[in-house]
């Protein structure tokens, strides 16, 4: 992933559309990620598997077996009410 300050970004826009179609470009403001450049391709990818429901057929078994010991943290009780 490449990082690129705002400013930089600007400057040289069309770079770094180019590198957006190989690799994401993070463009940065006073040193914090702001937004991330990916191509056309990439972001309907992503989309797509957004949406994408998964069976079980679909894990190994080994993230079956994760998924049997997982805890919840304690964060989660805030939506006890919800179950």
């Amino acid at each position: 992933m490449v990082r690129v300050t705002s400013t930089d970004f600007q400057r040289e826009a069309g770079r770094f559309q180019d590198v957006a179609l190989v690799e994401p470009v993070v463009v940065t403001r006073n040193g914090l990620d702001l937004t991330v450049m990916i191509s056309a391709a990439e972001y309907q990818r992503l989309k797509r598997r957004d949406r994408e429901v998964l069976g079980l057929d679909d894990f190994t078994q080994a993230d079956l077996d994760e998924v049997r010991v997982a805890e919840p943290s304690a964060e989660t009780a805030a939506f006890d009410h919800e179950l």
